[in-house]
């Protein structure tokens, strides 16, 4: 069956965006322009760097817009002349008003990174891992002027694995959800598809990810602990203190048992070899750490640093205090 050819204008910043963008270009569809945020200030030289979705607009030579608020007259009067189809979104970043909405007459069509209606919000992803899920997925919806409360079009289901992270998981939800939206368009330009009003009694949110969000909390139990490290990380990354210092924790999981009576955050072992350290947790746990990155350091074995910190048993992690500095 021959695809219908449909002018998009696309709306994405985020790298969640990028196989949607890039799928939409080799599907043949006529990309009309990529909206995109604005650049800002990134990585500790505070440079301005452009989003990957520019990138990869720029790399296949499409019309990018920028705009600093979409809601503007101007730019909503940009986009009617464009006279899209529909619009296509995916991890943009900004609200999308009525006015927009509106002027596509297949409507406007969002990839989400989950399985609304949960985990709404601008961080389904991390947020996911860090309450346990084992099961994430991807949705395509239409769109309407609140956060992420569109009628639902489709969806998909994404297995989370034991030793998933948020680097590891957003990848596979991109590509499944490029495929979705693909498949989307195809069955809407059809008269195929059929609108799914959200349950919102089930809905739960997903508020974007801040540095404290990493901060570990050593009174939590360990499986919880685990599920934090795993959300946040690459970014922000979780963070705990020893001796004044801060660490940030890449890859940790609970272990089979703990001194009941051991504070919360003290050293129990340091093992041999690449099996990590072993920290008391709360509820009677305990947490392996398997590698540590020391501030302004390389990251390493967590047995490795524990070497050169002369870490050992009785040893105490402490929280990082929050502070509007972070």
């Amino acid at each position: 069956m021959t695809r219908r050819v449909l002018r998009i204008v696309f709306f994405g910043t985020a790298e969640f965006a990028v196989p949607s963008l890039v799928g939409l270009v080799e599907a043949g569809h006529q990309v009309l322009a990529v909206v995109t945020q604005p650049e800002r200030p990134q990585g500790r030289g505070r440079r301005l760097a452009p989003s990957p979705v520019k990138r990869a607009a720029m790399q296949r030579d499409l019309n990018v817009l920028q705009p600093r608020r979409v809601r503007s007259e101007r730019f909503v009067s940009t986009v009617r002349a464009l006279a899209p189809d529909v619009l296509a979104l995916a991890a943009f970043g900004q609200v999308i008003p009525q006015a927009l909405l509106d002027i596509p007459p297949l409507g406007p069509i969002n990839v989400h990174g989950s399985m609304l209606p949960k985990y709404r919000g601008a961080a389904p992803i991390q947020r996911a891992i860090m309450a346990g899920e084992t099961e994430a997925g991807v949705t395509t919806m239409w769109m309407d002027a609140s956060l992420d409360t569109g009628d639902i079009l489709m969806t998909a289901p994404v297995s989370v694995a034991p030793e998933d992270t948020s680097g590891t998981l957003l990848p596979r939800l991109a590509e499944r959800g490029a495929a979705l939206l693909l498949e989307t368009l195809d069955r809407h330009a059809e008269g195929r598809i059929e609108r799914h009003p959200q349950d919102h009694a089930r809905a739960t949110l997903a508020p974007a990810i801040m540095p404290e969000d990493g901060y570990l909390d050593w009174t939590e139990p360990a499986e919880r602990l685990g599920n934090r490290i795993r959300g946040v990380n690459p970014k922000p990354g979780a963070v705990t203190a020893l001796r004044e210092r801060r660490l940030k924790v890449g890859r940790a999981g609970a272990a089979a048992a703990s001194d009941p009576l051991a504070v919360p955050g003290t050293v129990l072992a340091v093992e041999k070899g690449a099996g990590g350290i072993l920290v008391a947790a709360g509820q009677s746990s305990a947490l392996r750490l398997a590698d540590i990155q020391p501030e302004n350091g390389r990251r390493m074995s967590a047995s490795e640093w524990a070497r050169g910190a002369h870490v050992a048993p009785g040893d105490c992690f402490t929280p990082v205090v929050f502070t509007a500095a972070g």
